[in-house]
């Protein structure tokens, strides 16, 4: 079908779309609340199946988080693609009464509908649009909608990376930078650096203690000796905490570290040199907990094969695709460290990623729906 037709097919799609956008976001499902994932689960699965077209729901029970949900259509011999997203937002119960459902000119409002609600609609919409025109996608297409990506995809990555085995490509549904998509992001390391000195009374006989917080001050700034800006590597401590009140030598102390890296050998170089810290106090005792947990998404041939394809795919109906490399990962990177070309951030144009002020444009909906099942076709 022509791509002019596509997109006039979505267009009057459009108030059917914004409703079912309404409805996902409206159930409030953040990260380790298993109530409320298993509601917004239930929704997804009937929406699915509200498609008409055959296909299969598998859902994945995640303990303390909810449950993954898995959809497998248009089965057939070929390799699939595969398709993530993410059911779990950042914002606690309630955040709707805060940045409530709302309309302002061509924004569209609402808690997680940027990253990543309105997205999922985005998938549905595609596969009802070739049900309702008997038409059949490229490949079959394989949907995993992960329940704890936010928190680090700690039991969605195992599925993750299965899925990915035996992909052909893969179309990450995260938001897009400003209408870009992302052909790189960074990988992601996480750390906590634990010290424990020596107790003492702080005015009758300080030197008998070893502070704990002296210790994780100094570590501090060797940490940040590990930044390597030319090579887009950030060693950044986010919290600190010790001590136990103002008369003590402080016995315990710690502190949080995030690391992001353009390049595996970077991680790999960052981890190895948080580990092999050295107490600067004798007295003191360091522990170190953490590890890398994302690869990057490297900006690969296939990923600039895929970006080309889908730019010209946006041409073809006089939209405007850039790409963009950013800090932050998606579930796209566990896909690309196994060398499978991802192409992210695929979701609606919008704004203000975890925040209050988070929305999507709606003059952008059918435009992005379009280009996603032009890349399906």
């Amino acid at each position: 079908m022509e791509p002019a037709k596509i997109l006039k097919y979505f267009e009057g799609r459009r108030e059917a779309a914004v409703s079912a956008i309404r409805e996902i976001v409206e159930i409030e499902s953040p990260s380790f609340n298993v109530e409320r994932s298993l509601a917004v689960a239930n929704w997804v699965e009937k929406a699915f199946r509200a498609t008409g077209v055959d296909l299969q729901v598998e859902r994945i029970a995640a303990e303390r988080c909810g449950e993954h949900v898995i959809v497998r259509a248009f089965p057939g011999e070929d390799k699939p693609l595969l398709m993530l997203g993410h059911t779990d937002t950042v914002h606690p119960v309630g955040t709707i009464e805060r940045n409530p459902i709302r309309f302002e000119n061509d924004k569209f409002f609402g808690p997680g509908i940027f990253d990543m609600k309105a997205n999922i609609i985005l998938m549905i919409e595609a596969l009802r649009f070739f049900e309702e025109h008997g038409l059949r996608p490229a490949r079959p297409i394989t949907i995993v909608l992960s329940c704890d990506e936010e928190v680090g995809s700690h039991t969605g990555r195992p599925i993750i990376e299965q899925e990915a085995e035996n992909a052909d490509h893969c179309l990450v549904l995260e938001p897009s930078a400003n209408g870009r998509v992302k052909t790189g992001r960074k990988g992601t390391g996480m750390y906590t650096l634990r010290a424990k000195g020596i107790p003492a009374h702080a005015g009758l006989e300080p030197e008998k203690g070893a502070s704990a917080v002296l210790e994780i001050a100094r570590q501090i700034g060797r940490l940040n000796t590990f930044n390597e800006n030319d090579l887009g590597t950030t060693v950044n401590v986010c919290t600190v905490a010790g001590g136990t009140t103002t008369n003590v030598i402080p016995e315990s102390a710690e502190c949080t570290v995030d690391v992001r890296f353009l390049t595996l050998d970077e991680g790999e170089r960052v981890f190895e040199e948080i580990f092999g810290l050295k107490p600067f106090d004798e007295r003191v005792t360091l522990e170190i907990l953490g590890n890398m947990n994302r690869p990057p998404l490297e900006r690969t041939n296939g990923v600039v094969h895929l970006y080309e394809k889908a730019r010209d795919l946006a041409a073809s109906f006089g939209y405007d695709l850039g790409e963009t490399q950013v800090g932050g990962a998606s579930d796209g990177n566990f896909v690309a460290a196994l060398e499978v070309p991802v192409l992210d951030g695929l979701g609606v144009t919008g704004a203000g990623a975890h925040t209050l002020e988070e929305h999507i444009l709606v003059s952008d909906i059918a435009k992005r729906a379009t280009l996603v099942s032009l890349l399906l076709s």
